[in-house]
């Protein structure tokens, strides 16, 4: 069946075709991949201290939602962080700085599920060393879970369930203020420098700057293809592989039903779905109507982890403050047809030297699904 442009936005916007046919309903209406949602409503259900905290751990944001944690239980109150080395991306990171990052978003929803409980976790980074050019199947982290009636109760834990990344264009008559902004920051611990703008000549600046990058790497064959081999396209792929990009809901199954979505589609310049999905992708990064980033003063493996202990603690602060928050970091990243955007972003800004870890847009915008896991059983590899 050929479908024109035209009427494949009649169909987009109504569901028109499947209407037409029994059970269209119900088809349209069942569209959540709710096996793949699962582990956000069991966060906190299990008994042991361990599982309780990790059933929080494993909701951080993480770059390519890979989810790239791996756990050994195997020693009594302790928990070994590892890299799943098959979760890197090595056209778009690769260093293994961004899924670094992500670990340190766990590490930090790991610190504050275990200080409700009334323990302290020590985390040592590294036992073993590491390298600074990739991960490797060294420890990430050691953390030992102990009791201690002094631990203080993180206020922004009660945001984790709440979270998440708002990947929309923001309500650009509704600016973020200077105080938020002053707020969010107040967060991260001092030792990681927290820019923020909400500005109008700079705010326009940084809106060209990460759509220029985003546009790089959409029209950057190997990058693309990375994103776009993580595709989980419809309810059935979500549920099957909880990880990657999700492509759901209604109307993206509609178009997989009729053939108007696919990996292959996506791929093909000239087919109109791909020209839309380009458009849709790049129309948030000029709705921006703030931005926020953190500049460490090394770019070693320590750092990267406090970089993404220092983000997640923003992203919660701004959940708790009813602001939607999603990373725009793609000038930041490591490969040849970024390196003029990359020298862009730190010369604007980290002036003073140091490395940009992380760049994200900050707005107002209707809240968005939350993101699909894996659950904590997937994730361990010995109890």
């Amino acid at each position: 069946m050929t479908v024109s442009r035209r009427k494949a936005l009649a169909i987009i916007g109504g569901g028109s075709v499947l209407a037409a046919g029994s059970g269209a309903g119900a088809f349209l209406a069942t569209r959540t991949p709710t096996e793949a949602l699962k582990p956000w409503a069991l966060a906190g259900t299990y008994d042991e201290l361990r599982r309780r905290a990790l059933s929080y751990a494993i909701l951080a944001p993480n770059p390519h939602n890979l989810q790239p944690w791996l756990v050994d239980l195997s020693q009594e109150g302790r928990i070994t962080l590892f890299v799943d080395t098959a979760k890197d991306l090595p056209e778009t990171d690769p260093f293994d700085r961004q899924i670094t990052i992500g670990l340190g978003c766990f590490l930090e929803i790991l610190r504050m599920a275990a200080a409700q409980d009334g323990y302290r976790a020590d985390i040592t980074p590294f036992p073993e060393g590491y390298d600074d050019l990739t991960l490797d199947a060294r420890p990430v982290a050691t953390v030992d879970m102990i009791r201690d009636a002094s631990v203080v109760r993180d206020t922004l834990f009660t945001h984790v369930l709440m979270r998440s990344s708002l990947k929309a264009s923001y309500d650009t008559a509704q600016p973020v203020s200077s105080k938020t902004l002053d707020h969010l920051k107040s967060v991260v611990d001092p030792a990681i420098f927290v820019g923020s703008n909400n500005q109008t000549e700079l705010r326009n600046g940084l809106r060209d700057l990460t759509y220029a990058a985003m546009e790089t790497e959409l029209t950057t064959p190997a990058p693309y293809k990375e994103s776009v081999d993580l595709f989980r396209i419809g309810k059935a792929e979500i549920n099957a592989n909880p990880d990657g990009l999700e492509l759901g809901g209604p109307m993206i199954d509609t178009m997989a039903k009729l053939g108007l979505f696919s990996r292959k589609i996506a791929m093909d310049p000239d087919h109109f779905t791909y020209q839309m999905a380009i458009e849709g992708t790049l129309a948030p990064f000029r709705a921006a109507m703030a931005h926020i980033w953190l500049v460490t003063e090394g770019n070693t493996r320590l750092d990267q982890l406090a970089a993404g202990r220092a983000y997640v603690r923003i992203n919660l602060a701004a959940t708790a403050q009813g602001v939607g928050i999603h990373p725009h970091s793609q000038a930041l990243q490591e490969y040849p047809e970024m390196r003029s955007l990359y020298a862009q972003a730190h010369d604007l800004l980290a002036p003073e030297g140091g490395r940009v870890q992380m760049l994200a847009a900050l707005g107002y915008a209707d809240p968005v699904s939350k993101t699909p896991r894996w659950p904590i059983e997937a994730k361990i590899l010995e109890s």
